[in-house]
């Protein structure tokens, strides 16, 4: 996995609640239109989901 996705990935696990792309990047410092294809990318994969309307979640396994 790259290592951006992982730290996305971390971010959305230190929140521990469903967050928004904005609140991604303030934890990340990455770009905002990067954290949002990662984010595209991480729910294509399967990784994270849409639990409400511009919001997503990590997915427990």
């Amino acid at each position: 996995m790259e290592d951006k996705k992982k730290l996305v990935l971390e971010a959305f696990k230190k929140l521990g609640k469903p967050a928004r792309p904005g609140d991604i990047q303030k934890e990340t410092n990455l770009d905002k239109k990067e954290v949002s294809k990662i984010i595209k990318e991480l729910k294509e994969e399967g990784k994270i989901f849409v639990p409400k309307r511009c919001y997503y979640a990590i997915k427990e396994d």
